[in-house]
């Protein structure tokens, strides 16, 4: 992404563009303000719940837990839980 911004930054450079001006100006400000206020209503109405929820009840509680867990596992030299819990097969000879 950084890549891709620096060559966008370049090419318009080339073409003799004036970001500065560009970003300063009365139009951009608007069009900048009023594009930050909807991306904050559709935060604030629509997102925010959801992805709350998303981030505390299954992203932490179920993921970052096991997986905090496995690598405290891992660090004492212990078996993971999938190690644990996966079916065996006892071969006899």
């Amino acid at each position: 992404m950084l890549i891709i911004l620096i060559i966008v930054i370049i090419v318009l450079s080339a073409f003799n563009i004036d970001i500065k001006s560009i970003v300063e100006s009365e139009q951009a400000q608007s069009n900048f303000s009023y594009v930050w206020n909807f991306a904050k209503i559709v935060w604030y109405d629509y997102l925010s719940d959801p992805v709350t929820y998303f981030w505390n009840n299954i992203f932490i509680s179920l993921l970052w837990t096991s997986f905090v867990d496995n690598m405290e596992r891992i660090k004492a030299g212990e078996p993971t839980s999938l190690m644990l819990d996966a079916p065996r097969v006892d071969f006899v000879q």
